[in-house]
Protein backbone atom coordinates (compact mmCIF):
# COMPACT_ATOMS: atom_id res chain seq x y z
CA UNK A 1 0.00 0.00 0.00
CA UNK A 2 2.67 2.32 1.29
CA UNK A 3 4.92 1.37 -2.05
CA UNK A 4 1.41 2.25 -4.54
CA UNK A 5 1.16 5.58 -2.40
CA UNK A 6 4.96 6.78 -3.71
CA UNK A 7 4.33 5.73 -6.76
CA UNK A 8 1.40 7.96 -6.98
CA UNK A 9 2.75 10.61 -5.22
CA UNK A 10 5.97 9.88 -8.08
CA UNK A 11 3.38 10.33 -11.09
CA UNK A 12 1.90 13.16 -9.90
CA UNK A 13 5.09 14.92 -9.11
CA UNK A 14 6.39 14.15 -12.75
CA UNK A 15 3.34 15.50 -14.06
CA UNK A 16 3.00 18.52 -12.26
CA UNK A 17 6.91 19.10 -12.60
CA UNK A 18 6.48 18.84 -17.01
CA UNK A 19 3.46 21.50 -16.62
CA UNK A 20 5.23 23.79 -14.46
CA UNK A 21 8.80 23.44 -16.94
CA UNK A 22 6.58 23.94 -20.16
CA UNK A 23 4.53 27.13 -18.16
CA UNK A 24 8.74 28.66 -17.54
CA UNK A 25 9.18 27.70 -21.37
CA UNK A 26 6.74 30.28 -21.94
CA UNK A 27 7.84 33.23 -19.61
CA UNK A 28 11.17 32.64 -20.94
CA UNK A 29 9.54 33.17 -24.57
CA UNK A 30 7.97 35.80 -23.67
CA UNK A 31 11.46 37.53 -22.17
CA UNK A 32 13.09 37.09 -25.40
CA UNK A 33 16.72 36.81 -23.38
CA UNK A 34 17.34 33.14 -24.73
CA UNK A 35 15.83 29.66 -23.99
CA UNK A 36 17.49 26.60 -22.89
CA UNK A 37 20.11 24.91 -25.74
CA UNK A 38 16.98 22.10 -26.80
CA UNK A 39 14.40 24.78 -26.95
CA UNK A 40 16.39 27.00 -28.39
CA UNK A 41 16.54 24.11 -31.23
CA UNK A 42 12.72 24.06 -31.31
CA UNK A 43 12.51 27.92 -31.70
CA UNK A 44 14.52 27.44 -34.95
CA UNK A 45 12.44 24.67 -36.09
CA UNK A 46 9.02 26.67 -35.32
CA UNK A 47 10.58 29.43 -37.16
CA UNK A 48 11.53 26.91 -40.29
CA UNK A 49 7.94 24.27 -40.16
CA UNK A 50 4.80 25.91 -40.18
CA UNK A 51 3.12 23.34 -38.13
CA UNK A 52 1.95 24.34 -34.60
CA UNK A 53 4.79 24.35 -32.02
CA UNK A 54 3.15 21.43 -30.03
CA UNK A 55 2.55 19.07 -33.05
CA UNK A 56 6.52 19.54 -33.66
CA UNK A 57 7.56 19.06 -30.18
CA UNK A 58 5.85 15.61 -30.48
CA UNK A 59 7.51 15.11 -34.08
CA UNK A 60 10.92 15.70 -32.50
CA UNK A 61 10.96 13.78 -29.41
CA UNK A 62 9.03 11.29 -31.25
CA UNK A 63 12.08 10.89 -33.40
CA UNK A 64 14.53 10.99 -30.40
CA UNK A 65 12.18 9.04 -28.67
CA UNK A 66 12.87 6.28 -31.65
CA UNK A 67 16.52 6.89 -30.74
CA UNK A 68 16.49 5.97 -27.09
CA UNK A 69 14.06 2.69 -27.55
CA UNK A 70 16.82 1.51 -30.13
CA UNK A 71 20.20 2.67 -28.30
CA UNK A 72 18.91 2.54 -24.75
CA UNK A 73 15.55 1.92 -23.69
CA UNK A 74 16.34 1.70 -19.43
CA UNK A 75 16.67 5.63 -19.66
CA UNK A 76 13.20 5.60 -20.93
CA UNK A 77 9.39 6.19 -18.14
CA UNK A 78 6.41 7.38 -17.66
CA UNK A 79 7.79 11.06 -17.25
CA UNK A 80 9.03 10.91 -20.71
CA UNK A 81 5.90 10.17 -22.23
CA UNK A 82 4.14 12.81 -19.88
CA UNK A 83 7.25 15.11 -21.47
CA UNK A 84 6.51 14.32 -25.16
CA UNK A 85 3.33 14.78 -25.23
CA UNK A 86 2.04 17.04 -22.99
CA UNK A 87 5.34 20.16 -22.85
CA UNK A 88 4.94 21.24 -26.48
CA UNK A 89 1.37 21.98 -26.41
CA UNK A 90 1.37 23.48 -22.72
CA UNK A 91 4.39 25.91 -23.43
CA UNK A 92 2.30 26.67 -26.49
CA UNK A 93 -0.65 27.42 -24.78
CA UNK A 94 1.02 29.58 -21.91
CA UNK A 95 3.26 31.89 -24.50
CA UNK A 96 -0.20 32.73 -26.31
CA UNK A 97 -1.91 33.57 -22.74
CA UNK A 98 1.16 35.49 -21.97
CA UNK A 99 0.84 37.23 -25.31
CA UNK A 100 -2.49 38.25 -25.09
CA UNK A 101 -2.20 39.41 -21.42
CA UNK A 102 0.98 40.94 -22.18
CA UNK A 103 1.19 42.31 -26.06
CA UNK A 104 3.98 44.47 -25.79
CA UNK A 105 6.31 44.20 -22.85
CA UNK A 106 8.88 46.78 -21.98
CA UNK A 107 12.42 45.62 -20.94
CA UNK A 108 11.92 45.52 -17.39
CA UNK A 109 8.88 43.28 -17.56
CA UNK A 110 10.64 41.08 -19.91
CA UNK A 111 13.52 41.06 -17.01
CA UNK A 112 10.98 40.10 -14.42
CA UNK A 113 9.41 37.33 -16.85
CA UNK A 114 13.18 36.12 -16.95
CA UNK A 115 13.48 35.74 -13.56
CA UNK A 116 10.13 33.96 -13.08
CA UNK A 117 10.90 31.66 -16.07
CA UNK A 118 14.26 30.31 -14.31
CA UNK A 119 13.04 30.13 -11.23
CA UNK A 120 9.82 27.72 -12.32
CA UNK A 121 11.55 25.83 -14.50
CA UNK A 122 14.35 25.06 -11.74
CA UNK A 123 10.87 24.36 -9.66
CA UNK A 124 9.84 21.75 -12.24
CA UNK A 125 12.91 20.20 -13.02
CA UNK A 126 13.38 19.33 -8.82
CA UNK A 127 9.35 17.52 -9.49
CA UNK A 128 10.52 16.29 -12.64
CA UNK A 129 13.54 14.94 -11.65
CA UNK A 130 13.23 13.70 -8.02
CA UNK A 131 10.25 11.58 -9.24
CA UNK A 132 12.63 9.83 -10.76
CA UNK A 133 10.20 8.11 -13.78
CA UNK A 134 12.39 8.23 -16.63
CA UNK A 135 13.94 11.25 -18.63
CA UNK A 136 13.59 13.80 -21.25
CA UNK A 137 14.20 12.35 -25.10
CA UNK A 138 16.64 14.85 -25.10
CA UNK A 139 18.37 14.15 -21.97
CA UNK A 140 18.22 10.57 -23.02
CA UNK A 141 21.02 11.20 -26.04
CA UNK A 142 23.72 12.43 -23.94
CA UNK A 143 23.01 10.06 -21.63
CA UNK A 144 23.66 6.86 -23.91
CA UNK A 145 26.35 9.03 -25.35
CA UNK A 146 28.27 8.85 -22.03
CA UNK A 147 26.97 5.93 -20.13
CA UNK A 148 26.69 3.40 -23.32
CA UNK A 149 28.62 4.38 -25.86
CA UNK A 150 31.56 5.65 -23.34
CA UNK A 151 32.27 8.73 -25.56
CA UNK A 152 33.46 10.75 -22.64
CA UNK A 153 32.32 11.83 -19.50
CA UNK A 154 28.38 12.97 -19.73
CA UNK A 155 29.28 16.71 -18.58
CA UNK A 156 31.20 17.26 -22.10
CA UNK A 157 28.94 15.18 -23.92
CA UNK A 158 25.58 17.13 -22.53
CA UNK A 159 28.15 20.44 -23.70
CA UNK A 160 28.69 19.24 -27.14
CA UNK A 161 24.81 18.55 -27.54
CA UNK A 162 23.73 21.30 -26.20
CA UNK A 163 26.00 23.30 -28.84
CA UNK A 164 24.58 21.76 -31.67
CA UNK A 165 21.12 22.21 -30.49
CA UNK A 166 21.93 25.93 -30.57
CA UNK A 167 24.09 25.70 -33.63
CA UNK A 168 21.18 23.88 -35.72
CA UNK A 169 18.57 26.14 -34.04
CA UNK A 170 20.10 29.43 -35.37
CA UNK A 171 20.93 27.93 -38.68
CA UNK A 172 16.92 26.64 -39.11
CA UNK A 173 15.86 29.78 -37.75
CA UNK A 174 17.73 32.22 -40.43
CA UNK A 175 16.76 29.13 -43.29
CA UNK A 176 13.28 30.04 -42.54
CA UNK A 177 13.60 33.68 -42.95
CA UNK A 178 14.60 34.77 -39.65
CA UNK A 179 17.13 37.48 -39.27
CA UNK A 180 20.42 37.53 -37.39
CA UNK A 181 18.84 40.64 -35.15
CA UNK A 182 15.99 38.25 -34.08
CA UNK A 183 18.75 35.74 -32.63
CA UNK A 184 19.02 36.71 -29.27
CA UNK A 185 15.69 36.28 -28.31
CA UNK A 186 16.16 32.63 -28.11
CA UNK A 187 19.89 32.61 -27.65
CA UNK A 188 21.47 34.95 -25.27
CA UNK A 189 21.67 35.65 -21.75
CA UNK A 190 18.87 33.43 -20.48
CA UNK A 191 20.57 30.21 -22.29
CA UNK A 192 23.80 31.16 -20.70
CA UNK A 193 22.49 31.53 -17.11
CA UNK A 194 20.22 28.44 -17.34
CA UNK A 195 23.62 26.34 -18.32
CA UNK A 196 25.42 28.09 -15.05
CA UNK A 197 22.63 28.76 -12.46
CA UNK A 198 20.05 25.49 -13.20
CA UNK A 199 22.05 22.95 -10.99
CA UNK A 200 22.26 24.71 -8.23
CA UNK A 201 19.03 26.06 -7.79
CA UNK A 202 17.58 22.83 -8.76
CA UNK A 203 19.10 21.32 -6.06
CA UNK A 204 18.08 23.94 -3.61
CA UNK A 205 14.31 23.52 -4.60
CA UNK A 206 15.44 19.89 -4.81
CA UNK A 207 16.20 20.22 -0.79
CA UNK A 208 13.62 21.90 -0.18
CA UNK A 209 10.71 21.29 -2.06
CA UNK A 210 10.94 18.19 -3.99
CA UNK A 211 12.19 15.60 -1.49
CA UNK A 212 9.86 16.45 1.24
CA UNK A 213 6.75 16.17 -0.94
CA UNK A 214 8.29 12.41 -2.24
CA UNK A 215 9.03 11.28 1.20
CA UNK A 216 6.29 13.53 3.19
CA UNK A 217 8.91 14.67 5.46
CA UNK A 218 9.68 18.26 5.88
CA UNK A 219 13.15 19.05 5.19
CA UNK A 220 15.88 18.46 7.67
CA UNK A 221 17.53 21.82 8.95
Amino acid sequence: MEKNKILARRIGMSLCGVIICAVAVGFFKMAAFGVDPFQSLMSGLDQLIPIPFGTLYVIVNGVLLVFSLVFNRHSIGIATFINLFLLGYITQFSLETLQGWFPAPGIWLRILFLVIGIGVICVGSALYMTADLGVSTYDAVAITMSGKWKWGRFRYIRIATDLVCVALGIAAFLAGGGSWSRVPEFVGAGTIITAFFMGPLIEFFNARIARPLLTGKRREE
